[in-house]
């Protein structure tokens, strides 16, 4: 198990993407909670993913800063330290071209795809220096390194992520904190149908097919890998 008595925290974690790391992080050994608004979500994974190890759940708003506050007060009173951090949470928005982009839409996407992993990070981040080896993973996107038309604020918002990825991963070194993005790529999962309604998710892989490469970075193999990009595609495991 490469990440047995490891303890991870995987925002947006009751379904996609994140449901399918914290399902492969439990089978590998690892503590896992879970976070997401959606209070019946995070009950329905938790009795699903249950089997696999021990999972629990926080039912927050990481864009409220006070809400995530509250999740460090229950993360500190569990655990004596954090080894993985997951930002996995996000929303697309809508697609449309930049002058035609709705104000309050654009302004909900950069506090969920952005500032609000600024918040969970810095909340964080006492924790994860008390871990010996302590891991942040962030999701990225494709179109958060390299822009496409009609892809707006989520396009904007995930290269604003990469950009806080880096920015970290430069404070960060040296330290027993280390920081990396990951681009899953197209993943069956809500959002990319919602994306691309006409496509055939029996195309794309699993949130479960990508995972290798977000054990590897959770795991001590991944130990001096500072802010680095991944391609998930590049690390998929075969059905």
């Amino acid at each position: 198990m490469k990440l047995k008595a490891k303890k991870a925290f995987i925002t947006g974690g009751s379904k996609g993407i994140g449901k399918g790391i914290a399902k492969s992080f439990l089978i590998e050994g690892c503590k896992v909670i879970i976070c997401a608004r959606n209070l019946n979500d995070l009950m329905d994974t938790k009795n699903e993913l249950n089997e696999f190890g021990d999972i629990d759940y926080i039912n927050a708003d990481i864009s409220d800063y006070q809400d995530v506050l509250r999740i460090s007060e229950i993360l500190h009173k569990k655990f004596n330290s954090l080894d993985i951090l997951v930002n996995n949470a996000s929303i697309l928005g809508v697609k449309a071209k930049v002058s035609e982009y709705p104000v309050e839409i654009w302004d909900k996407v950069f506090k969920i795809n952005i500032s609000a992993q600024f918040y969970v990070i810095k909340s964080l981040l006492p924790l994860l220096k008390k871990s010996k080896k302590s891991s942040i993973i962030n999701i990225s996107s494709t179109v958060g390194r390299k822009g496409i038309a009609t892809w707006g604020a989520y396009s904007a918002s995930k290269f604003a992520l990469e950009g806080l990825t880096q920015v970290l991963a430069d404070e960060f070194n040296g330290t027993n904190v280390r920081i990396n993005s990951v681009d899953p790529g197209g993943t069956r999962t809500d959002m990319r149908a919602s994306a691309y309604p006409d496509e055939d998710p029996d195309t794309l892989p699993t949130p479960e097919h990508i995972s290798p490469i977000f054990i590897y970075l959770a795991s001590d193999e991944s130990i001096g890998i500072n802010g680095k990009e991944f391609n998930a595609r590049d690390h998929i495991k075969t059905q």
